[in-house]
């Protein structure tokens, strides 16, 4: 019997395939891989118990969406994230989150202002015990939040094909020391100005928290090129 082509077999390696490469892309993004980091197709069919043709299929679609680069002699590294990438994904954030919260601060139902506060509040649990991981994945709930608090299908819609460029600057930023303690106090106040209906304020506090997010970004970016080259010295 012919075989219909997308069935059976075919959708199988498929969908294999695609959850490869989104659980690499996942692992990318949260920092498990760092930049530079060499990818193993062996490695990865060993880790994933399968042959290794699905898994050099995912690693060419993370090449395509710029996760990955292959170099002659190399293999395939992970690529960081560029001082010029930072910039670009920063701008457009400022953006973006200042109109949602403005948004927000005009729009959001009580059931957005109560969910924002749980977050918050599990921030704050979370960073007084300096757990990174999940202070990082409230960060992403929060600006999700923010994002559906606004009431903006157009903007959710803007923003959504940049979410993991985003998760992934966002995983290095909160990483760097000191940073937690300061964001925590930025998204509290971003959310006390959207619970106390204050558009203005609520837009110029997400502007700064994001310009903040950014610059300390760079500052960890300009040092990890300074170690490496004077590591080469």
């Amino acid at each position: 019997m012919t075989r219909r082509p997308g069935s059976g077999a075919d959708y199988e390696a498929t969908s294999l395939r695609l959850r490869i490469f989104e659980k690499i892309r996942e692992d990318i993004v949260n920092g498990r891989y760092r930049s530079g980091e060499s990818l193993v197709e062996g490695k990865l069919a060993e880790e994933f118990g399968v042959s290794r043709t699905p898994v050099r299929e995912a690693i060419r679609q993370l090449e395509l969406e710029g996760f990955v680069r292959s170099i002659p002699n190399r293999g395939v590294i992970v690529e960081g994230i560029t001082g010029r990438e930072v910039r670009e994904i920063f701008t457009i954030r400022r953006l973006i989150e200042g109109l949602a919260a403005r948004w927000a601060a005009e729009r959001a139902t009580q059931e957005d202002i109560d969910r924002l506060d749980e977050v918050v509040a599990l921030m704050e649990f979370y960073t007084l015990r300096n757990n990174a991981d999940q202070v990082t994945r409230l960060d992403t709930s929060f600006h999700s939040l923010l994002i559906e608090a606004s009431g903006s299908r157009p903007l959710k819609n803007t923003l959504g094909g940049l979410m993991l460029h985003i998760q992934r600057a966002r995983v290095a930023s909160l990483r760097v020391p000191g940073r937690l303690d300061r964001s925590l106090e930025e998204h509290k106040d971003i959310f006390q100005a959207i619970k106390d209906r204050q558009p203005d304020l609520a837009e110029n506090l997400t502007t700064m928290h994001v310009a903040n997010a950014q610059e300390n970004l760079l500052n960890m970016l300009r040092s990890e090129e300074y170690e490496t080259a004077d590591s080469r010295a």
